[in-house]
């Protein structure tokens, strides 16, 4: 099966894989609960920054799906195509983000990478600068769950290019 988001007219495009599993339908209490989580963890933050914080994450664990689904939700929660691109080379393009947004993305990228095995001391204080306490422990979170969903997504190798903004949520 190929997918008919994007134009075949300018060639053949490779075949669409499909999923190793629909571990949702066969974890339907875990995906309930990772739902719920996912909610929970998004309160008080603003939505674009939650969908900066997915993008970024998703990226770091090369998740297709994921990086489908929250490119699509940015768009629909406002973002700029232009800010989402630039994402991936956020540290050259520190002047398309706030100051607040910049401390999410490091921060994002320190608790998805773990290279060192603890997230170091200057980037979670930069955060702390930007983010009150019960702010630093919902973005903490959310980066948190965005791991975990990652995981799933490339674990059963969820398949891209279906997802329409707002479908899961």
């Amino acid at each position: 099966m190929t997918t008919t988001n994007h134009d075949t007219t300018t060639g053949e495009y490779a075949p669409e894989a499909p999923a190793r599993m629909r571990w949702a339908k066969l974890a339907p209490e875990v995906y309930k609960v990772m739902v719920r989580l996912d909610a929970a963890a998004k309160q008080g933050l603003d939505p674009k920054l939650v969908e900066l914080v997915r993008l970024r994450a998703s990226s770091l664990n090369h998740c297709a799906f994921c990086l489908d689904m929250h490119t699509k939700d940015a768009l629909a929660a406002g973002e700029s195509v232009q800010r989402i691109v630039q994402l991936p080379a956020w540290e050259e393009s520190k002047h398309f983000y706030t100051e607040k947004e910049l401390a999410a993305i490091e921060l994002t990228e320190a608790v998805t990478v773990l290279t060192d095995g603890f997230v170091p001391d200057e980037v979670y204080e930069k955060a702390a600068k930007h983010f009150d306490e019960a702010e630093l422990a919902q973005l903490i979170a959310t980066i948190a769950v965005i791991n975990a969903w990652n995981r799933f997504g490339v674990a059963t190798r969820a398949v891209p290019g279906h997802y329409k903004a707002g479908d899961f949520g």
